[in-house]
């Protein structure tokens, strides 16, 4: 049971094992944020998808503090989860068109890497699950809005 226990913690901490890739692996958890969020957004109605961002969020969080337990790692690089949740919220309330999400995923990716204040903050300051998760939330808003205005400004040249 402890097995299938800890497997299962993996699974989602790792992005279906993603974060095992040995290059980049928040990059291919951030694209598997961006499939999560463009079926969701194509099948789910508004309040839905609200609830979808709370329980990865919670899901997330926890699996992210267990997963870091059973890999001995402080943040570890093979946990995507935060990364899968950042992406989510890059995208979240934007139409889900190829363009869209590849310009959320650039600002996302960029931000996430770069880490401006106060998401470095969160970065080196708040620790477990909670930590790994909230550092790419705050990455998500600001890339959401940075999106936003790409888009828009895209649309009027």
């Amino acid at each position: 049971m402890k097995k299938i226990y800890t497997s299962l913690v993996l699974f989602i901490a790792t992005g279906m094992f993603a974060g095992y890739i040995p290059f980049a692996p928040g990059t291919f958890g951030s694209m598997i944020g961006a499939v999560i969020y463009y079926a969701a957004s194509k099948y789910l109605h508004i309040y839905q998808l609200v609830i979808l961002l709370i329980g990865m969020y919670l899901l997330g969080t926890f699996t992210a503090g267990k997963a870091e337990k059973i890999l001995n790692e402080q943040d570890s690089g093979k946990i995507v989860v935060d990364e899968i949740i950042g992406m989510y919220v890059t995208m979240f309330f934007i139409p889900a068109s190829f363009a869209n999400i590849l310009i959320g995923f650039i600002c996302f990716r960029a931000l996430d890497i770069i880490k401006p204040y106060p998401i470095s903050y969160l970065d080196t300051h708040v620790h477990g699950g909670t930590g790994i998760m909230l550092d790419d939330v705050a990455a998500g808003i600001p890339a959401n809005i940075l999106t936003r205005i790409v888009i828009f400004l895209l649309a009027i040249v």
